[in-house]
């Protein structure tokens, strides 16, 4: 209701001169929708009928009051999603591909590692419209999830884990480790069934059994009450993955993207973060805008792109992690380092000339960071 309010009260002051539906279904979806990555608002006003899908249900019921203050009659056609609230899913694969569209051939737009658990929009021929905890929204392959009905997903919540804490390892048939059931990657969740001398019995979100070795496991709630993020963890995070390969829409160690990255080593510190460089900085606190690299501290977030001018907006494209000593480190080709230095022999001229702004998002509470009991306290977030 507080962001309804708003909207509606600059409705009030100047609806009156504004008879059209259609631009009415417009300025709601720029005042609730402006980021398609994380709401979907596909409403239309045409020929009598509101049509069309939205998962948010706030932009709905905005939308609703202010065309019924314009007294426009019409018939309600919109789908709400999720379409069906008892549906969830769990990745029940080490790193999951989430697409643009519900087909193999589309683009990888993010993935989402084991244990992680999905808002159901819908369904359509075997594939799943899910958001992510991060709120991204996009298509999974049926197959890469186990879907829970609310009674599974709460047995499933409240179940003993543990998160993979290793570069990369794997879920064994037996203490030999000879088969393999499963690949895993650094923040795989899995749920913990016994834990012995030397490997933990471990069940994985399809129900699938294996075992998995404890010096690359720890329990999730030890893990979370024993993390601070600080400028020290996240570097060590980020060393680990130094030149893992760069992958458009990846966020593991198998590839990331240039977000994917900075959002893994923030996610293995215990926090979750938004998923682009364009949404991530937003978040946090502005510590630099002029090159005094001075100012800057481990674990800050660095952006890169094309300043405003008059023609267009700024745009974000690139972001790295200040590891200090005048150093970034950031995906680009493959994780590597780059300097702001001329006289460095990593110095990265390219980069510098486009640099825009630093964030600090440690210790800074904005409204897209969260900690990752979230994420496994809650189904989802929805809207």
């Amino acid at each position: 209701m507080k962001r309804i309010l708003p909207f509606l009260l600059f409705f009030c002051a100047c609806s009156f001169s504004e008879k059209n539906a259609e631009n009415m279904v417009y300025k709601v979806g720029q005042y609730f929708a402006p980021d398609k990555r994380v709401v979907i608002y596909d409403l239309a006003y045409e020929n009598g009928t509101l049509k069309g899908e939205t998962s948010s249900s706030l932009a709905y019921q905005a939308l609703r009051d202010s065309l019924g203050r314009l007294n426009v009659d019409y018939r309600d056609s919109v789908q709400l999603l999720p379409i069906d609230t008892s549906k969830h899913a769990v990745v029940n694969l080490s790193v999951a591909n989430l697409r643009s569209e519900g087909k193999h051939s589309s683009e990888l737009v993010t993935q989402a590692l084991c244990g992680t658990p999905l808002l159901v929009l819908k369904q359509k021929r075997g594939w799943l419209l899910v958001q992510t905890p991060d709120e991204y929204i996009a298509w999974i392959d049926e197959g890469g999830v186990s879907v829970k009905s609310p009674s599974e997903m709460t047995t499933w919540s409240k179940s003993k884990k543990l998160i993979f804490t290793a570069t990369i390892g794997y879920v064994y048939q037996d203490s030999i480790g000879l088969e393999r059931i499963s690949d895993l990657v650094a923040g795989d969740i899995l749920t913990l069934v016994k834990r012995g001398s030397d490997f933990s019995k471990v069940k994985m979100p399809d129900g699938r059994l294996g075992l998995v070795r404890n010096e690359q496991v720890d329990r999730v709630s030890s893990w979370l009450a024993n993390k601070e993020v600080t400028g020290a963890g996240l570097n060590e995070m980020a060393f680990t993955m130094m030149g893992v390969p760069y992958l458009w829409g990846g966020t593991s160690v198998k590839g990331v993207d240039c977000s994917g990255f900075t959002k893994t080593i923030y996610f293995m510190n215990g926090y979750i973060i938004p998923r682009d460089a364009s949404q991530q900085v937003n978040e946090g606190r502005l510590i630099d805008e002029n090159k005094q690299w001075d100012k800057l501290q481990k674990g800050d977030l660095l952006f890169f792109g094309r300043e405003a001018n008059e023609e267009s907006p700024e745009k974000v494209v690139h972001v790295g992690m200040w590891i200090g000593e005048g150093r970034f480190i950031h995906s680009s080709g493959r994780v590597q380092i780059s300097s702001v230095y001329p006289k460095d022999s990593l110095y990265d001229e390219y980069n510098v000339n486009r640099y825009l702004r630093t964030k600090r998002i440690i210790k800074s509470v904005t409204d897209g960071v969260k900690p990752v009991t979230a994420m496994l306290q809650h189904h989802y977030a929805g809207h």
